[in-house]
C-alpha cells in the first residue's frame, strides 16, 4: 500500500504532497522535511528506494524516488509493494504529466495543481494503484477535458444569453422611473397653467364691467348725518 506521495524541488520546497494516511499539518511538514533531507543526499547512481524516516514508520516502510530535473517524486509504500513496480508507477505519472502539460516543469505543477491531483486520482486512490497503463489514463483525462469544455460553453451560452435581458430588464425599469418622473414633472408644470386657465375663465374685466355701482351724487344725498 501506498502511504504517501510527495513531490519537490531541489531546495525542499513542496510542489505536491498526497498521504493516504492521517497526518496533522505540522507532522506532514515535518515529514516533508525528513524525507527530502534523506533523499537528497544520496548520488543519483546508487539505487532508487531506501528505508523511510522515522516519522512515516521507519524500516516497515520504503521511500521509492525518481528525480527529474528540479524535482523529486517520492512513493512512501510497505513491504507489499513492488520496488520497480513503483518506479514503473512514478514513470508512467511524470509522461502522463508530460503529455498534459506540453513538457511539464515546476510551474505547472504550481499553477495547476487541482489538475495534478486528478492526473495523481487515476493511477492511485486511497493508497492502491488504479490504473498503470497511460493511454488509458491519457483517454479520462481527455474525456474529463472535453467534459469541462462542454460546461464551459453552457455556462457562457447562458451567460450571453442572461445579458441581455437583464439589459432589457433595466432599460424597462429605466423607462418606467423616466415616466413617472415626467408625470411628476407634468403635475407640477400643469398647475400655474391650471390656475391662469381658471382665472381667464373668471373673465374678470367683463365682470368688472358689469358691476353696478351706485350713483355717488344721489348716495351723498341719501347720506343721513
Amino acid at each position: 500500500m501506498i502511504k504517501a506521495i510527495l513531490v519537490f524541488n531541489n531546495h525542499g520546497k513542496p510542489r505536491l504532497s498526497k498521504f493516504y494516511q492521517y497526518f496533522n499539518e505540522d507532522m506532514q511538514q515535518q515529514i516533508i522535511k525528513e524525507t527530502f533531507q534523506l533523499v537528497s543526499k544520496r548520488d543519483d547512481n546508487v539505487c532508487n528506494f531506501l528505508e523511510g524516516g522515522s516519522l512515516i514508520g521507519g524500516s516497515d516502510y520504503k521511500l521509492i524516488y525518481r528525480h527529474y530535473a528540479t524535482l523529486y517524486f517520492v512513493f512512501c509504500v510497505d513491504s507489499s509493494e513492488s520496488e520497480l513496480g513503483i518506479l514503473d508507477l512514478i514513470q508512467v505519472f511524470v509522461e502522463t504529466l508530460d503529455k498534459c502539460f506540453e513538457n511539464v516543469c515546476e510551474l505547472d505543477l504550481i499553477f495547476h495543481v487541482d489538475k495534478v491531483h486528478y492526473i495523481l486520482n487515476e493511477l492511485v486512490m486511497g493508497g492502491m494503484v488504479l490504473e498503470t497503463n497511460m493511454t488509458e489514463i491519457l483517454t479520462r483525462i481527455e474525456d474529463q477535458n472535453k467534459l469541462e469544455k462542454q460546461e464551459s460553453t453552457l455556462f457562457l451560452f447562458s451567460l450571453n444569453f442572461e445579458v441581455p435581458i437583464a439589459v432589457f430588464s433595466l432599460a424597462v425599469h429605466a423607462l418606467e422611473c423616466f415616466v413617472e418622473l415626467f408625470h411628476m414633472v407634468a403635475g407640477i408644470t400643469a398647475a400655474p397653467a391650471r390656475a391662469v386657465s381658471a382665472v381667464k375663465n373668471m373673465n374678470i374685466p367683463q365682470q368688472i364691467k358689469d358691476m353696478k355701482l351706485p350713483d355717488l351724487p344721489q348716495a351723498i344725498k341719501d347720506l343721513k348725518f
